[in-house]
């Protein structure tokens, strides 16, 4: 018996906004490519699009700067609302140097800048930083179930990004 997978990468995936059903998203959108989720099958997201349908979107305008991100931001020559928003998100510094600033995120990842990230953020109402979803697991096991039970099949989910 030969055993393999195959990768697929989902194309017309729209533009996830805050409130967004991820379920139906990814429904509609494999219908309209004409693909089905079968037994085994493995879906893996994005953490920014999970993110963004959670509405982890922050205003930078919104966040209060305290001395240790001053302190921090000086000498990592970054924002302070940014350093802010990492010191928030983590429960340790381990690190910093020009540019970069390493933690331990409070979900347990370390990495750089506590997974916070600007980039494919609507920053038209001024500028926005996107944060890790609260609780990844827990958004894995409701989408998984939902999944489930609309497909009648036996699924993976995994929320997942360069940092993992």
């Amino acid at each position: 018996m030969t055993i393999g997978f195959s990768i697929i990468g989902v194309p017309g995936i729209p533009m996830v906004e805050p409130g967004d059903d991820l379920c139906e998203i990814i429904s509609t959108t494999l219908t309209a490519q004409n693909l089905k989720l079968e037994d085994g099958d493995v879906i893996c997201l994005a953490q920014k699009i999970v993110s963004k349908a959670e509405g982890q979107t922050v205003s930078l305008a919104e966040v209060e700067v305290g001395a240790e991100a001053i302190e921090l931001a000086a000498a990592t020559q970054k924002d302070p609302r940014m350093v802010q928003l990492v010191l928030d998100e983590s429960s340790e510094v381990m690190r910093h140097k020009t540019n970069v600033l390493v933690v331990r995120h409070k979900l347990g990842i370390v990495g750089a800048h506590a997974g916070i990230d600007q980039s494919n953020v609507d920053h038209s109402d001024g500028e926005q930083a996107l944060l890790l979803p609260k609780d990844p697991d827990e958004s894995a096991v409701t989408l998984r179930e939902r999944l489930q039970k609309q497909w009648n099949v036996d699924l993976g989910v995994i929320i997942t990004d360069s940092h993992n």
